[in-house]
């Protein structure tokens, strides 16, 4: 099993920054990805970035230049800086990794952003 717990989320003033840290504790066995998803109200959870095994990262277009992934090597932490911050950025954000032989994803229990204008 593997658990996930984020920390680091919210209120910050629009152009702000944030730095979101996801803690991950137990096995890892054979990771496919590790990722930030974001769901604001009334939305759809969507990825805002990701990065898989061979340290290849991803990002939704409207991160990208503003948002950046890191995870450390030993697969503790995933991060997720946060600068340039939009209102349109509000939502709660998830960290999210999938693994295993028979390959299983596993969610935290989210962190709230809020940028106001």
């Amino acid at each position: 099993q593997v658990q996930l717990v984020e920390s680091g989320g919210g209120l910050v003033q629009s152009g702000g920054s944030l730095r979101l840290s996801c803690a991950v504790s137990g096995s890892i066995v054979r990771l496919v990805s590790m990722g930030w998803y974001r769901q604001a109200p009334g939305k759809q959870r969507e990825l805002v970035a990701g990065i898989n095994n061979n340290d290849r990262t991803i990002y939704a277009d409207s991160v990208k230049g503003r948002f950046t992934i890191s995870r450390d090597n030993a697969l503790n932490f995933l991060y997720l800086q946060m600068s340039s911050l939009k209102p349109e950025d509000t939502a709660v954000y998830y960290c999210n990794v999938e693994q295993g032989w028979v390959t299983k994803n596993y969610w935290g229990q989210g962190t709230q952003v809020t940028v106001s204008s």
